[in-house]
């Protein structure tokens, strides 16, 4: 257990950066179990065969980073200017592209891509994705599940309405209104715990839609409650909400 003050643990996580989405800051101060299926693995398998690849909301590029093998013709876009800064820096020297790109209409002709991929997008442009992709071309994302992290915010916010645009059903409906056709949903939830207030302060400026515009000053009361329950009973447990999908432009 911490034995640093809360003032301490405050100034610590309010000053570092939240660039990027590499959470590695948290390492052994908050923990997440991960998805059972085990996306970089099944974005490897996918990028080892094919010719043109697209990952749309990159974020700084860090599953591309991870990629050994990448298609000779590789895009990227981000919209964040400090993540499009981050992944220029990583993905430029192997040869990938990165775009900016914050809305429909993705900047790429018809049918260019065989591979379309995207970890946790804020949106999912289901037309979009079906336009640029190839006949038979395929589209594979890890998405934010409903009610992920929930029982963080509401800690902060209180009681929230039912219901969620990110409901994996929902995402299956409107991939096939875009004439794509879902051979893969599969949805979890995952245990995290936040071991001192810092992880929960970093988490909270760097996932922005947990508690929607978090800053330390206005959550102030809060955060001392959570910190002194935090020193009194343990880690704050929440459940992280995740699915894949993964969809086919018919050939």
């Amino acid at each position: 257990m911490t034995t640093r003050t809360f003032e301490e643990l405050v100034a610590e996580a309010a000053s570092v950066s939240v660039d990027g989405w590499d959470f590695s800051w948290l390492d052994g101060r908050a923990t997440e179990e991960r998805p059972s299926w085990g996306y970089s693995r099944l974005v490897e398998e996918r990028m080892a065969h094919a010719v043109a690849a697209l990952d749309i909301q990159t974020g700084g590029g860090e599953v591309l980073a991870g990629v050994p093998r990448l298609p000779t013709l590789t895009v990227a876009t981000e919209s964040w200017p400090p993540n499009v800064a981050l992944a220029t820096a990583r993905l430029r020297p192997r040869g990938v592209a990165v775009v900016v790109a914050d809305e429909p209409r993705l900047p790429f002709g018809d049918d260019v891509f065989d591979l379309v991929i995207s970890r946790h997008p804020v949106t999912t442009w289901w037309e979009e994705i079906a336009r640029v992709l190839q006949p038979g071309g395929t589209y594979l994302s890890q998405e934010v599940g409903p009610g992920s992290v929930g029982e963080l915010t509401e800690f902060f916010m209180g009681p929230q309405p039912s219901g969620s645009a990110r409901d994996p059903e929902r995402a299956r409906v409107a991939a096939e209104a875009a004439g794509l056709e879902v051979v893969d949903l599969r949805p979890e939830s995952l245990r995290m715990t936040f071991r001192d207030i810092g992880a929960v302060i970093y988490f909270l400026r760097k996932v922005i839609w947990i508690v929607p515009g978090f800053t330390v000053d206005r959550y102030r009361g809060e955060l001392e409650t959570l910190h002194d329950r935090i020193l009194a009973t343990g880690p704050f447990e929440a459940h992280s909400t995740r699915f894949l999908i993964e969809a086919r432009k018919p050939a």
